[in-house]
């Protein structure tokens, strides 16, 4: 049992024991999921203080409640650490997720029914860049593009002839299911030549462009959404980045636009995690989620997997599965009863249904930061073979995940 577990046993043992099967489920898996990852010990023990018990409605020196001379200490280091980390005007690190962040940018600079324009979910974008069953895609007039059915990336004429046909007043960059390196210099001359604001959304690549290992848009955009978790690996929260021009907007924006007070506890989870990113060693793990990606996705090609793009330039690989004789659920979930976990996913031009679509989406952060290398993801990429010839077969499946609980075995999770 955890320690977390352990205190939490004599109040509440049916929630302990669900807290100790995760934390079981954790260890004892190989955790593909790209948005996913292990935040360290210090990490979680931040976001497990009594600093949730403090209401704190405002900005440093700026609150509606007494009692915030260590809160208003807190929140200016993690905005500090955050400015320095990104090389950015102005930092707010109350949003409670990306998708408040990316709210947030829509209500410091448009109004209803302003044109937005943002990569089409089905070519791997967000909700929350203007599809239509997001508030984003209903209270603004949504305009997606896509992707080059022949090459699966971005065709950045397209884009801006796009833009200057439909004239957005906020063009979005970045998505859930994007891998390769994302032109952001040239997304933001494309801003500026339709007049628009240019949001970069970072949130699965956060720790990559802290890392040096993927381009900033941070000296080319109005505004940098992202999350606090994912690459960056750090809690469950959100963050925004801009310009000093744009601080007072978006500040506005995020309280009293949407949100009450912010979640002290996670402020100071985000503040570690930022401090553990401005650390050597994290260059040299971004580095590394980046070498594991490219070597699962050449493992995956040789087994005979269509690779979307036929590779990978970040920490995410994109599979359209259908080749090998399956779909994305089905596989998604015979992966899981052997103790791989991934989720399905629709790849461009999918001709499925979302909910069961033909792909699978992986990413490297998880099992990156157990210390996994090149060689393990040859193995996964042979177990994943193996499991899509024969996704019925609960008996491989057990096998299999025997096999996996011995390589996690000898690759220990941060933070558990």
């Amino acid at each position: 049992m955890s320690h977390a577990a352990d205190t939490v046993h004599p109040v509440d043992p049916e929630l302990a024991a669900l807290l100790t099967a995760e934390e079981s489920l954790q260890r004892d898996t190989i955790r593909l999921i790209a948005s996913e990852n292990y935040a360290s010990a210090a990490v979680i023990a931040a976001t497990g203080t009594v600093l949730t018990n403090k209401y704190s409605e405002g900005y440093p020196t700026r609150r509606y409640y007494e009692g915030q001379q260590n809160i208003d200490r807190i929140e200016q280091l993690c905005i500090d650490r955050a400015k320095s980390l990104f090389g950015a005007g102005h930092a707010n690190v109350q949003p409670y997720s990306g998708s408040p962040a990316n709210l947030a940018i829509y209500f410091a600079f448009l109004k209803p029914g302003d044109t937005v324009m943002g990569m089409a979910l089905p070519a791997g974008g967000h909700l929350t860049h203007g599809w239509g069953v997001s508030i984003t895609g209903t209270y603004f007039r949504p305009v997606q593009y896509g992707v080059r059915k022949d090459t699966g990336r971005i065709d950045l004429d397209e884009v801006r002839d796009l833009a200057k046909k439909e004239r957005p007043k906020l063009l979005f960059a970045g998505g859930t299911a994007i891998p390769r390196t994302i032109d952001f210099a040239a997304f933001a001359e494309i801003a500026r030549e339709v007049g628009a604001v240019f949001a970069a959304d970072i949130a699965h690549i956060a720790g990559l462009v802290a890392a040096g290992v993927h381009p900033s848009p941070v000296p080319v955009a109005d505004v940098v959404s992202t999350t606090t978790h994912k690459t960056l690996r750090g809690p469950r929260g959100g963050m925004l980045l801009c310009r000093e021009t744009h601080q007072k907007a978006i500040d506005k924006a995020v309280f009293p636009g949407l949100q009450g007070g912010p979640h002290n506890h996670t402020t100071a989870g985000i503040a570690v995690a930022l401090h553990e990113a401005a650390q050597p060693a994290f260059k040299a793990y971004a580095q590394q989620i980046v070498a594991n990606a490219r070597a699962l996705a050449a493992a995956l090609v040789e087994h005979g997997f269509d690779v979307i793009t036929g590779g990978t330039d970040n920490h995410l690989v994109l599979v359209d599965v259908t080749g090998k004789g399956t779909a994305g659920k089905p596989l998604a979930r015979a992966l899981d009863a052997a103790g791989i976990v991934t989720n399905y996913n629709t790849v461009p031009f999918d001709p499925r249904k979302p909910f069961d679509p033909s792909g699978i989406r992986l990413g490297t952060p998880a099992v990156t930061s157990r210390g996994m290398r090149e060689a393990e993801m040859k193995q996964i990429a042979a177990w994943m073979d193996a499991i899509a010839q024969a996704p019925a077969d609960a008996a491989l499946q057990a096998r299999i995940r025997g096999e996996v609980k011995e390589l996690t075995s000898r690759f220990p999770a941060p933070g558990l």
